[in-house]
């Protein structure tokens, strides 16, 4: 089953009076239960073609669906309701809310979008804290922890819903060697067991070597895509 499946899209933002094309006409698809990566160098295009398949922006042309949506169909309110029930984040700037702390971080999705009674979030939080090896952090705020340990409330908070899909940009950035395998294999008992999709922006040599599937985008053209290792393939 595809989960997503873009038509020639295109995205073309305004420098001025002068059109910036940041993707060129891009087709591809993503099947449900997928670990797939969108590697190029920077300015390529792999985080706007991310934000779209997020419902955070939508397509100058084409035809992009994520679970069946058309996401240029969607207003505001619907395109943020579609990404609460659908979709987590994880951005390479993290996006905590400062005056919360890790657990209410994580927590936060469960009570804005899915409202989740209060003893059942409690398990939820704290099985992907640990999970992550940040439950003594805990009850420490943003500006109190470390771009590792912040990366790892990220990724927690983004699977907490347990989303059809993870969009994760440059996720593994901040951690050493040890915790993002750790990460990565985190992510694939989740695939494995809730048929989760994983699609990545990233540069990390350790997460191309562990997607199935790899999409290559230079200057906003799609160039290349293959199977590489992964579930499929043993």
């Amino acid at each position: 089953m595809e989960l997503i499946v873009g038509h020639d899209v295109s995205k073309v933002y305004q420098n001025g009076e002068v059109p910036i094309k940041a993707l060129k006409e891009v087709s591809f698809s993503i099947k449900k239960g997928a670990f797939v990566s969108f590697v190029g160098p920077s300015g390529s295009g792999k985080t706007t073609l991310l934000n779209l398949i997020g419902c955070l922006d939508k397509p100058s042309g084409g035809r992009l669906l994520v679970a069946g949506m058309d996401v240029a169909s969607l207003g505001k309110t619907d395109a943020a309701l579609f990404r609460g029930t659908h979709i987590g984040f994880i951005f390479q700037s993290f996006n905590l809310i400062p005056i919360l702390t890790a657990y209410e971080n994580v927590e936060y999705p469960l009570i804005v979008v899915q409202n989740i009674p209060a003893s059942k979030r409690r398990k939820l939080v704290d099985d992907l804290l640990a999970a992550v090896g940040m439950s003594d952090q805990r009850n420490k705020r943003p500006d109190q922890l470390s771009g590792g340990q912040k990366q790892r409330v990220a990724i927690a908070r983004a699977l907490v819903t347990h989303p059809d899909l993870v969009l994760a940009d440059e996720p593994t950035a901040n951690l050493d060697h040890d915790t993002a395998m750790s990460i990565l294999g985190l992510m694939k008992r989740i695939r494995d067991e809730l048929e989760t999709t994983f699609v990545f922006s990233t540069h990390d040599t350790r997460i191309i070597g562990e997607a199935e599937v790899i999409y290559r985008i230079e200057d906003g053209v799609l160039k290349t895509s293959g199977n590489h290792g992964g579930r499929n393939n043993g």
